[in-house]
Parts: C-alpha cells; structure tokens; sequence
C-alpha cells in the first residue's frame, strides 16, 4: 500500500483556468503523489487557458486533461495548505490550514509570451513551497 501524501495543497484563483492551474501542474509533476494537488475558482471558466497550457507545454508538463473546478468549503476544509493566486478571491477560512497569498498577473486573454514570465514565477514558488513542506513534514 503506498503512503499517504505529506500534505494537500489548494490552489485558488478565480477563474480556475490560469495561475491555479500551472500551479497544480507543476506542483503534481514536481512532487508526484508526495503531495495531494487540488485546484478551484469561486468563478470557474469553461476551460483552461490555451496559452497557459502552451506555456506549460513548453516546459513538459501537460495540463490538457484540467478542467476549471467550482471552489467548495470542502476542499479548504480538505486542504492542509490553500494558496489563493494574487485575485482576492475570498476563501472560507479553518482553523489549522496554511493559507498564503501569490500575488500574480493574471494571464487571462493575453498570448504564450506574456504567460511565460508568469509561469516561471509560479515555478519559483511551487519549488519553494514543497521544500518547507518537506522541512515540516518529512520527505
């Protein structure tokens, strides 16, 4: 039987079709079944942003089979670390939970060289955040 994850990582944005997304994605490449990945918009769109998922693309990780999800009480509740993506959007807070704000652009309607930069960015962070992850809880 395979361990259970270390964590659960939520990441919230409004639409669920961005930032969150490339985030669960490289948070899911980076750390495999280590960490528990879930992603959620107050908001959700009616598909992931092409140019983010070119951008992703680009850098070998594939988000084509993400689908922007409605972001429930539940999921937070679920979620040791929930990160909301520099939106604003309002998430229902519970004791014990890790919550943090990326402040981020928002790649909607703009093109794969602009959502570059962006990218990069949330690789930085993911990188950052699985490392105190497993500084706290183990690798």
């Amino acid at each position: 039987m395979p361990a259970a994850p270390l964590a659960s990582v939520l990441f919230v944005c409004v639409h669920n079709a961005g930032r969150s997304q490339m985030a669960a994605g490289f948070l899911s490449h980076l750390a495999g079944d280590r960490i528990k990945v879930r992603s959620a918009g107050s908001l959700p769109a009616d598909q992931v942003n092409p140019a983010a998922i070119e951008a992703m693309r680009e850098v070998g990780v594939d988000i084509t089979g993400a689908t922007p999800t409605v972001l429930t009480p539940e999921a937070v509740q679920e979620s040791d670390y929930v990160i909301t993506m520099g939106c604003g959007d309002a998430c229902p807070v519970f004791p014990g939970k890790h919550y943090l704000d990326w402040n981020l652009d928002d790649p909607a309607g703009k093109g794969v060289e602009a959502v570059r930069p962006i990218r990069d960015q949330i690789r930085t962070r993911v990188e950052a955040l699985i490392a105190e992850i497993y500084a706290t809880r183990g690798t």
